[in-house]
């Protein structure tokens, strides 16, 4: 939030939210980082975000409004240009009477509603809105750009004479092609583009929200330049087409930011190529953004109050670890923190955290990388990936020795982390001693809130529920205690969501907190797997399928969306 220092001063302690020391402190600390006192209020848990804007509202005499719960007109957006609605951070949200709604997240900038109103015609009527809400409505003009870019698309190839293309014209028409497909891609807010080839045609799919999209097939002829064209974005080898290569570029797609990660694989008809889309202004979540219940929250915030020991974050590739991670290190980014990591690759840059990247081609892996980070004084180490005993061992020893370390597993929940780390060759009795907790989760695709519906639930669904239920050895009653709704949500399907019936994705998590009756089991040499979610079940855990079970039941995601992730 963009508010002078003076005003955010004068409202903390009008409704004594903080005292003279504690401000002076949050001063001193906002200085260090340079951030801003909000900021660290914000990122510390000192002040709640939503509390705070009711608070600035009822000082600027401003009404607040939710952007998150409004789906804004097309034609309500395109009054303003995207790259005046970022750069100035307001956001036009209702046209009525020649009066334009306007939510700001500074509404006191007079210059800007003067500046809109000239732009417009209109009378302007300011609103004022949550930063982190305002990035989130903002999104609303990638419907523009999806329809823009698959128009541009299509008149580009329709334009197209295969018959007459000459290597300029083919050249020409790939860096069209490609530019355009990243700018659908950002429209439709998909995180990878794939470009395979078949025998008799160049095939783009997305990922949206975790799922694959078939997009588009283009004339064969068209894919070997669209392969050479990303090559030369990414300063890979033209020539080689027999090897795996990996690369990446920056660019910027309609003012957004974006680093660009490339894998190129040979297939049988040709060269297919993967893009990840990174945001370069990615900011960590909050836990409860990450769709984190309260008491996962409360126990990872207790471990992270201790100067040492072991956090693990464990799920299959894409389940969201890496942002999780992420948001643990921004609450322990703090002046008196020495953070570092060694990542594979780096996806995000962290403010004042020291980032590694791995580098097999001059042997600084995961091993040798936190062994040379032990040299750097460091407080809180993140290793990308426990993959081998080596990495593990290492760890383990830094762990040992008065470092927080955090770190990731291939499992697929959280119990299972411990017959993982056994088997790599790590004994049972510092398994015991070093790891404090371990998260597990998956990302589920939201309900789309523009065409959600209720149904009641029908026997089928019941009967997928309770066997899954009993698949986690829960008991009869506790199967009965569980009670099922009589209602269940689902999308039906619409403009926004592409027809799918979800929007965006949200976690599904389970927290093990390895308690002292924990690390008793653990440390024993005959550790059974079984017997050991036996223990923690009567302890109160609560497993992944639980949590997506309160997401389904609460409108946030379908039964089949939790099953879909559960069984990958």
């Amino acid at each position: 939030m963009n508010i002078p220092e003076k005003q955010v001063e004068e409202i903390l302690f009008k409704n004594q939210v903080v005292d003279k020391s504690t401000w002076h402190d949050i001063l001193q600390e906002a200085q260090q980082l340079n951030l801003t006192p909000l900021d660290i209020l914000f990122g510390r848990r000192l002040l709640d975000k939503n509390y705070f804007a009711q608070l600035l509202s009822d000082y600027l005499k401003v009404p607040l409004v939710d952007l998150r719960k409004i789906d804004i007109p097309a034609s309500v957006l395109r009054l303003i240009p995207e790259n005046v609605a970022s750069e100035k951070e307001i956001l036009p949200i209702e046209l009525k009477d020649q009066v334009l709604k306007l939510a700001m997240v500074y509404p006191q900038d007079l210059e800007t509603v003067s500046l809109v109103g000239n732009l417009t015609g209109l009378k302007i009527e300011p609103y004022l809105t949550l930063e982190e809400d305002f990035r989130y409505a903002l999104t609303g003009y990638q419907k523009l750009y999806r329809e823009k870019y698959n128009e541009l698309i299509k008149k580009q190839l329709s334009e197209i004479d295969l018959a007459t293309l000459t290597n300029e014209k083919t050249e020409l028409s790939a860096i069209q092609i490609i530019d355009n497909l990243l700018g659908y891609a950002m429209g439709m807010n998909a995180s990878d583009i794939h470009l395979e080839i078949t025998e008799t045609f160049s095939l783009i799919r997305f990922r949206v929200d975790g799922v694959l999209r078939e997009i588009m097939r283009l004339p064969k002829e068209l894919h070997l330049p669209l392969v050479a064209r990303v090559k030369i974005l990414s300063n890979l080898q033209l020539d080689e087409h027999f090897k795996p290569q990996d690369g990446r570029f920056k660019t910027v797609v309609s003012n957004f930011p974006f680093d660009i990660r490339v894998s190129i694989m040979p297939t049988l008809y040709g060269e297919k190529v993967a893009m990840r889309l990174l945001a370069a202004n990615f900011k960590p979540s909050s836990f409860e953004e990450l769709g984190m219940p309260q008491a996962n929250e409360v126990a990872i915030k207790e471990s992270l109050n201790k100067a040492y020991g072991l956090i693990l974050s464990t799920g299959p590739t894409g389940s969201g670890k890496t942002t999780t991670l992420y948001t643990v290190l921004q609450l322990l980014n703090r002046p008196e923190v020495n953070i570092v990591t060694i990542e594979d690759p780096i996806e995000y840059e962290l403010a004042y955290i020291n980032q590694s990247q791995v580098n097999q081609k001059i042997g600084f892996d995961f091993a040798n990388g936190l062994r040379s980070f032990l040299r750097q004084d460091p407080n809180v180490i993140m290793v990308g990936e426990i993959r081998d005993f080596e990495t593990a061992d290492i760890a383990i020893q830094a762990a040992l020795t008065g470092h927080l370390l955090l770190s990731t597993l291939h499992t697929n929940d959280a119990p299972s982390s411990i017959p993982r780390l056994i088997d790599l060759g790590v004994p049972n009795y510092l398994i015991a001693a070093t790891i404090d907790i371990i998260l597990a989760q998956r990302l589920v695709r939201k309900i789309c809130l523009d065409c959600i519906i209720s149904e009641k639930i029908s026997i089928t669904q019941k009967e997928m529920i309770k066997a899954q239920l009993k698949n986690l050895n829960l008991t009869e009653t506790e199967i009965k205690n569980i009670g099922l709704p009589e209602f269940v949500y689902r999308g039906k399907g619409c403009v926004i969501c592409s027809s799918s019936g979800y929007r965006g994705r949200i976690g599904i998590f389970e927290t093990l907190k390895v308690d002292e009756e924990a690390k008793d089991y653990i440390s024993q040499k005959n550790f059974h797997l079984v017997e050991f979610r036996e223990m923690l079940k009567k302890g109160g855990f609560k497993t992944m399928f639980e949590d997506g079970l309160n997401k389904i039941f609460t409108g946030q995601t379908t039964l089949e969306e939790v099953m879909r992730v559960i069984r990958e």
